[in-house]
C-alpha cells in the first residue's frame, strides 16, 4: 500500500477548497440572477400599471374618449372604480411575486376589505362590468377572500 502524505493531503485539501469554493459562488451568482430577474418583471409591471393609471386618469378627465374602449355609456363612478381595482390588482401582482412583505400585504388587504365594504366598490363588482380586464388569479382572490369576508359581517 502507499502512503499519502502530508503534502498530498494538503493538495487534495487545496482543490476541494477550490471546487467548493466554486460552487458557492456559482450558487450566489444564480441567486443573484433571479433576483434580478424579479426587479426587471416587477419594474415592467410597474410600468404597465402606471400606463393603464395615465389612460384611466384620461378616461376620467375626458370620458367621450372611454367610448374607445367601451361602446357602453359608463359613469364616471365605475371609471374612478375601476382605477381603484386596477391598482389592488397590481398590488396583488406585487405579492405573488413575493415583493410585498406579509405586514404590508396584510394593510393591503384591511384596505380592499375596507373599500369593498364601505363604498359602492362591492355593488360594481357584482355587476361584472367588464370582469374580463382583470386578471383570473385577481378575480378569484376577491370572489374568494374578499367578498365572503364582507357577507359574513
Amino acid at each position: 500500500m502507499s502512503e499519502i502524505g502530508l503534502v498530498e493531503i494538503f493538495g487534495m485539501a487545496e482543490a476541494i477548497a477550490l471546487i467548493g469554493t466554486l460552487f458557492v459562488i456559482l450558487y450566489l451568482s444564480r441567486k443573484q440572477m433571479q433576483s434580478l430577474s424579479l426587479d426587471i418583471e416587477t419594474k415592467v409591471l410597474n410600468d404597465l400599471n402606471e400606463r393603464m393609471h395615465a389612460i384611466t386618469t384620461e378616461g376620467i378627465e375626458r370620458p367621450d374618449l372611454v367610448k374607445v374602449l367601451n361602446k357602453a355609456n359608463i359613469s364616471p363612478e365605475i371609471e374612478f372604480a375601476y382605477n381603484i381595482l386596477f391598482t389592488f390588482a397590481h398590488v396583488f401582482h406585487m405579492r405573488q411575486r413575493k415583493v410585498l412583505r406579509d405586514y404590508e400585504w396584510t394593510g393591503w388587504v384591511r384596505g380592499i376589505k375596507s373599500t369593498f365594504e364601505r363604498g359602492t366598490i362591492m355593488d360594481i363588482w357584482k355587476s361584472n362590468v367588464s370582469m374580463e380586464w382583470f386578471d383570473p388569479a385577481f378575480r378569484e382572490f376577491i370572489n374568494t377572500e374578499i367578498v365572503p369576508s364582507i357577507k359574513k359581517q
